[in-house]
């Protein structure tokens, strides 16, 4: 019986018996290899946007080399590595000028498709979730391999090597459907690395991912350099770039500065001209007047040590109580037991969580990808329903409320805004919950008014919501739960896609409603999100509560953090090092100056 092939090789050989050669194994000019990208004066303008959205970049990206690009949101990054393998301007059409070489081949070139470049460049976008489209993880993973024409043997070898490196070892069959956020980011990065291309382009790859998973990805650039593959990354961290052999600054569609990341992180008024917070390090030794620009807390400790700045009181020990406690009001949540199973799966998400949530508390869920966060805070609202246990809101059993009188007590906000968000306009997205709740026009225009001035879109009412960013796109979902008024808001990775400005603007606000008496419940990969805004951290692994406690005594606990695929921020680590109570970078000053 014949190998079954893939429709990709079935097609080659009909071409191969006409006397034609597939498009993929053209034969382009190339210009001397060493470099793996060159951008040769590059713009190019949407069709039917006023500015361009990368303007006159020149430069080279050498084989073999790390590069971030980093920059606001806006600032032309994705465009940028869209360029790379064609999508611009094949697929998003504009005007086009200058040119780019994609190891020596022109990606715009006449007779160059996007899929000619396929082979050459691996990219998964900042929206990963449009780049899956199978069935199952097995299938996802092999698609790319298998309409390359390779065998069934090494499609095998392949999955055996990047499944358990992106985490997904095990999970062949997984429905893709049932994964977490990150696990869908893990597997868009999977089914691009086993296509094993010279140059790998990831925009903001581990936005979704859980630190340790963050850890693995960045391992990629030592494995491609030995063999001179080329991994470009558009990531605003600065502890990611900080391991890169040359960082690009834009701003405004424009390359501003190109060097190594020593010169560039060192430099914190350049960085925060672009969008991008500087390394807390480098920011705490400027604070201080302290010499030295150390980029990572390793650095930061050689630096006082060597230097005789502080006597650190501890090292690598428990920090002290937390700087402030969570309230102690009564619980507006709570569950008794709970159990939840997926349909068709033999395991539980949820197991055996006995928790509560008490008024006006600002609450953290982390864990890592696939631990049962989203799925915990799903039931909150009753978007899934407990498959044993019991669910207390407000005292009173979940099964007690409607669906209506449950919307009423606690918002949710989805992890991708777009998933929410339908309406023509913000006014009608905003005030849409109301509407469904059966309230007056007049309570509908009043709490509308008041939840659009609470979330900065004050004269947004008639905007599309489609048309405006990440971020306010963002605060357009928050809005709309707002206007509800519940008492408890759950934001299912709330700063996921925002620049550094923007994500201190969406955390203030939620810390301005947790004033004004709302329960906050995130559920962030963020450490230093939990860190700054959380009173209270809750740790998840594998369905079950790891750690929960204040968020001061959850970070000093790095060892228990580590069994749940979890790493304290930089500035925590060195905070833990130091024997001190601040995990916050203005704390930190003052500790240290008092």
């Amino acid at each position: 019986m014949a190998e079954p092939i893939s429709l990709f090789q079935w097609l080659c050989r009909r071409i191969e018996g006409t006397g034609l050669k597939p498009s993929i194994r053209k034969s382009f000019p190339r210009e001397p290899m060493g470099i793996s990208l060159s951008f040769d004066n590059l713009s190019f303008t949407y069709r039917g946007a006023e500015k361009p959205a990368i303007e006159r970049i020149r430069g080279d990206i050498k084989e073999g080399a790390f590069v971030v690009i980093m920059g606001h949101g806006g600032a032309g990054k994705s465009s940028l590595c869209c360029t790379a393998n064609g999508l611009i301007p094949r697929f998003f059409r504009g005007d086009y000028r200058g040119r780019v070489l994609t190891q020596g081949i022109e990606a715009a070139g006449a007779g160059v498709g996007v899929s000619d470049l396929s082979r050459i460049v691996g990219l998964v976008m900042q929206d990963f979730e449009v780049q899956l489209f199978s069935s199952n993880v097995e299938l996802e993973m092999a698609f790319g391999p298998e309409n390359l024409g390779l065998s069934r043997e090494r499609i095998g070898e392949l999955l055996d090597r990047y499944l358990p490196f992106v985490g997904l070892g095990g999970m062949n069959r997984r429905d893709t459907a049932t994964l977490s956020g990150g696990q869908k980011q893990r597997l868009a990065i999977g089914a691009v690395l086993t296509m094993e291309t010279p140059v790998l382009i990831l925009d903001e790859p581990t936005t979704d991912l859980d630190p340790r998973g963050r850890s693995d990805i960045l391992s990629l650039a030592a494995d491609l350099k030995d063999s001179r593959r080329t991994l470009v990354m558009a990531d605003n961290d600065a502890e990611t770039a900080a391991d890169a052999s040359r960082i690009w600054l834009m701003r405004q569609g424009v390359l501003i500065a190109q060097g190594p990341p020593e010169q560039l992180l060192a430099d914190p008024g350049l960085l925060q001209s672009c969008g991008v917070k500087p390394p807390p390090t480098v920011t705490l030794f400027e604070s201080l007047g302290w010499p030295g620009r150390p980029l990572t807390p390793e650095e930061a400790i050689s630096e006082i040590r060597n230097r005789n700045l502080i006597s650190p009181r501890r090292d690598g020990k428990s920090a002290p109580p937390p700087r402030a406690a969570s309230r102690g009001g009564p619980a507006i949540l709570e569950t008794q037991d709970l159990c939840f199973r997926y349909p068709g799966s033999s395991v539980n998400a949820l197991d055996h969580i006995d928790l509560a949530i008490r008024e006006g508390e600002f609450v953290a869920l982390i864990g890592q990808n696939g631990s049962g966060k989203t799925t915990l805070a799903k039931h909150f609202n009753g978007l899934l329903k407990p498959t044993s246990g019991r669910l207390f809101v407000d005292g009173k059993p979940a099964s007690s409320f409607t669906r209506h009188q449950l919307a009423r007590q606690v918002g949710y906000v989805f992890q991708n805004p777009d998933h929410q968000i339908f309406a023509p306009t913000v006014r009608e997205e905003v005030g849409f919950g109301l509407k469904v709740l059966g309230e007056p026009s007049k309570v509908i225009e009043r709490n509308v008014e008041e939840a659009l001035a609470a979330t900065g879109l004050a004269g947004y009412g008639e905007r599309s919501p489609f048309l405006l960013s990440r971020g306010e796109r963002q605060r357009v979902a928050v809005a709309s739960v707002l206007a509800i008024k519940p008492p408890v808001i759950v934001l299912d990775e709330p700063t996921t896609g925002l620049d550094d400005r923007h994500q201190q603007d969406s955390l203030e606000m939620l810390r301005n409603l947790n004033r004004q008496g709302h329960t906050i419940i995130i559920i962030t990969h963020a450490m230093a999100v939990a860190e700054a805004f959380a009173s209270r951290t809750i740790v998840m692994k594998e369905g079950r509560l790891l750690a929960n406690g204040p968020t001061r005594d959850v970070f000093s606990e790095e060892a228990l953090l580590a069994k749940a695929a979890l790493i304290p921020s930089p500035l925590a680590r060195l905070s833990n090092r130091l024997g001190l109570a601040a995990l916050t970078l203005p704390e930190m000053v003052e500790e240290l100056k008092a």
